[in-house]
């Protein structure tokens, strides 16, 4: 029985995999940020992206700590339901896709979602929803550094604390360099290596070790694992999809991207992304299935991952799982760092603070917000406090309750922001509850179950008929002045 397995690589060779990969898109960023020459080419990249960047950006932020970390941890925990529930998050993308084309279509020139809510709900609700907004992205962007951190240490015994460091200084840089056009671009790299790095290490392990020994030894010894009977998988299967749900609908990851790609490409590039990252987590987290024959129990369930691959694999497997993992965590931090910068920079400091704020300004506050977010994540993942699972599931509350007022919002004139911003609070606050109480498995599935009852009664008692033209706030202004 192996506690800890040796580490596959030599630290000095996980370190210059790092500095190398570093350096690459640090320069890249630089060299495409050149073009960058309003506010609006550098957080939506002009709004013109086309579908290949489109569709490769969309799987590539998608396959993230999450996929390529905490889907073997659940895997380890829950089994098959593990897996196959994790796959179920691509539902996000593929139902977000007739969305994106009806934000394109509502927002022309939107930048952000919480544009939408503010101009489809009004102040109350939009605060409500900034709230929401910032709790998971600080979430999710310290789950991801503290990935960085574990993933360095899982495979070569480097210090948390670097590999924390180094994945946020490389984001930042090449993020603040060049803005969402670099984002972009170097996502359709990421996800390239992502696909072929994940198809390798999958034939790689089925060669070596095969599945029959890895059945037997989880027949004998840990049946519930393979069983779909499973209670507490079974409501992690169901919690999941609204947890992918919310994340999705809600983000403004996935709102820049919708109103940055050209208008006929939104809807195809996330059905396209949807289907791509699908199997992805089935394939990481089959490697969690092998660590009970193997004898490896690790000391946090999130590195089951990359301690199987890289026992099973030797150095060569562990290379390659450290590049995809490396690939996978910048092209979602990248990702998450200027969509939040942009919601900050747009919501917070245009709307809030400083209403008068020209293009030049508000570009300089865009990039500034970008560093103080990179600072801010740092410090919170110093020390590491908690499991990817645990800390990325207790923002499971807060986005879920924002399923459906983003979707009637979208479709139904007859929903208000009375409705939209109780939804939104009373959700999250039942979901913290269930959280606490039972387990992070419901959080996600109670409020969207809440925030859905509140929508629903809501609707049916509304009197409202709102007019879809007041999205357009230029053609307002216009129109006022």
């Amino acid at each position: 029985m192996t506690d800890t397995p040796a580490f596959a690589l030599n630290s000095s060779v996980g370190l210059a995999i790092v500095v190398v990969f570093g350096l690459i898109w640090i320069t890249f960023g630089y060299y495409l940020g050149r073009s960058n020459k309003t506010h609006e080419d550098f957080a939506l990249a002009g709004r013109n992206v086309g579908f290949a960047f489109a569709a490769a950006t969309a799987m590539a932020t998608w396959v993230t700590s999450n996929t390529t970390l905490v889907a073997p941890q659940l895997t380890y925990q829950f089994g098959m339901w593990g897996m196959i529930g994790y796959s179920f998050a691509a539902l996000g993308l593929i139902l977000f896709a007739p969305l994106s084309a009806r934000i394109r279509e509502l927002l022309p020139h939107g930048y952000t979602s919480g544009d939408f809510i503010r101009l489809r709900y009004g102040k109350w609700a939009w605060r409500i929803f900034i709230v929401i907004s910032m709790v998971y992205a600080i979430g999710w962007l310290i789950s991801l550094g503290m990935a960085g951190g574990i993933l360095l240490q899982a495979l070569s015994g480097l210090d948390y604390q670097v590999g924390m460091s180094a994945i946020l200084f490389i984001c930042v840089t090449y993020t603040l360099f060049g803005g969402l056009k670099a984002v972009i671009a170097t996502d359709f790299i990421q996800a390239l290596i992502i696909i072929v790095g994940v198809v390798l290490v999958a034939v790689l392990l089925l060669m070596r070790q095969g599945l029959e020994p890895v059945h037997e030894t989880l027949s004998m010894n840990h049946p519930e694992l393979l069983s779909l009977l499973f209670p507490a998988a079974i409501m992690f299967l169901f919690n999941n999809i609204f947890f992918g749900l919310g994340e999705i609908f809600h983000s403004n990851v996935w709102w820049t991207r919708a109103l940055a790609f050209k208008k006929k490409v939104a809807f195809k590039a996330f059905l396209v992304g949807g289907l791509l990252w699908l199997p992805i987590p089935i394939v990481t987290g089959f490697v969690a299935l092998a660590a009970p024959q193997l004898g490896i129990f690790p000391a946090s369930p999130d590195m089951v991952g990359p301690s199987v691959a890289a026992h099973v694999l030797g150095t060569f497997g562990a290379v390659v799982v450290f590049i995809v993992v490396f690939s996978a965590l910048a092209s979602s931090l990248d990702s998450l760092l200027a969509a939040t910068s942009d919601l900050v920079t747009r919501d917070l400091y245009h709307k809030h603070m400083n209403p008068k704020a020209d293009d030049a300004r508000l570009f300089k506050i865009n990039r500034r917000v970008i560093v103080g977010l990179g600072v801010l994540t740092w410090l919170f993942c110093l020390p590491q406090v908690a499991t990817l699972g645990a800390l990325l599931n207790f923002t499971g509350a807060f986005v879920a309750s924002t399923i459906w007022p983003v979707v009637f919002g979208l479709y139904n004139p007859r929903i208000n922001g009375l409705t939209a911003a109780l939804a939104m609070a009373l959700g999250t606050t039942i979901g913290l509850i269930a959280y606490f109480s039972i387990g992070f498995y419901v959080a996600a599935l109670s409020a969207c179950a809440v925030s859905g009852a509140i929508t629903f009664v809501g609707v049916k008692l509304s009197k409202t008929n709102f007019e879809w033209c007041r999205l357009n706030e230029k053609a307002m202004e216009g129109e006022s002045g």
